[in-house]
């Protein structure tokens, strides 16, 4: 498993990168390849070619990230030794990459626990070959699912490791097989050092994960924007209330301390637990101004 800084061997890093037309412009490859591959047209498109290997790399992130694999080498072929996922973001959260195009592209983490065993947050595109990546890190006890949107081969998953599978009532019709269920709006232990918090706005099951004091992870009800330098809400994309989220953000002010946020769409970012108090507090307040909108896709400010 490489760490988040390393660069290895990258297949052809002379030119010829490019997104195809498959592309469903969900953000992920922007994410893991800024300045590499921005938006243009509705779409994905690599604006320069690599001029280092580093860079190299983080295109090879990108194409191994995409849901649609529409991010190509110059080669025109993914080689699996080039694979760079799980991507370890600090000495324990992993980025799985690997994303689902049944969770347009969303972002799934591994957590490690200090007893050796992980759990995972949202899923990636279901594969065997990608279980035997992720159960290398250690026995996986439990699968949290944010909301309904990322529910997606979350039972697959569950089942291939043996773990127990976690969704909020309010969208359990998208996993109605889980095996835990929370309800109302109390935070629930998952595992020692592990909460689920109901975080309802984006879709009315919607939850953060915390653990211990340090990591959050936001599924869609907040992120950190690129283009503002701040966390945000994707009010544009709101399915259920952005009044209800609102008022999950002002409960949540004064109670949340962590350091990493790790939303499921967006950026995730890392700052001291201070800092992010105070970014949190101002989303607050932004929130609580924001009137409903239709749902729009073009409007979220990545």
């Amino acid at each position: 498993m490489r760490e988040a800084s390393g660069v290895g061997a990258v297949e052809g890093g002379g030119g010829g990168w490019r997104v195809d037309s498959r592309c469903i412009n969900c953000d992920a490859a922007r994410q893991l390849a800024p300045g590499l591959i921005e938006e243009a047209g509705g779409r994905s498109v690599v604006v320069r070619q690599p001029r280092t290997d580093e860079e190299a790399g983080l295109l090879q992130r990108a194409a191994y990230a995409c849901p649609t694999r529409s991010v190509r080498p110059p080669s025109g072929r993914l080689e699996a030794e080039h694979d760079p996922f799980p991507l370890a973001l600090d000495e324990r959260v992993y980025l799985c990459g690997h994303h689902a195009r049944r969770t347009a592209g969303a972002a799934s983490y591994l957590l490690r626990r200090e007893d050796g065993s992980s759990v995972m947050v949202d899923t990636p595109r279901w594969g065997e070959d990608l279980a035997a990546r992720y159960e290398a890190l250690g026995p996986v006890t439990d699968v949290l699912l944010t909301h309904r949107d990322h529910a997606a081969h979350g039972r697959q998953w569950a089942d291939r490791f043996g773990a127990r599978l976690w969704i909020h009532e309010g969208d359990r019709e998208a996993a109605p097989d889980a095996d835990r269920v929370v309800r109302a709006v109390e935070a629930v232990t998952v595992v020692e050092g592990v909460t689920a918090l109901p975080f309802p706005g984006h879709t009315r099951g919607s939850m953060l994960y915390l653990a211990d004091d340090r990591y959050c992870f936001s599924g869609d009800s907040f992120y950190w924007s690129r283009t503002t330098g701040d966390l945000e809400v994707a009010e544009s994309v709101t399915w259920y209330s952005i009044e209800v989220l609102a008022e999950s953000l002002a409960r949540a002010v004064g109670r949340l301390r962590f350091e990493w946020l790790l939303p499921g769409h967006g950026g995730y970012r890392r700052l001291d637990a201070d800092a992010m108090t105070v970014r949190l507090r101002g989303l607050a307040e932004r929130a609580g101004r924001l009137a409903p909108r239709p749902v729009d896709f073009t409007a979220v400010r990545w």
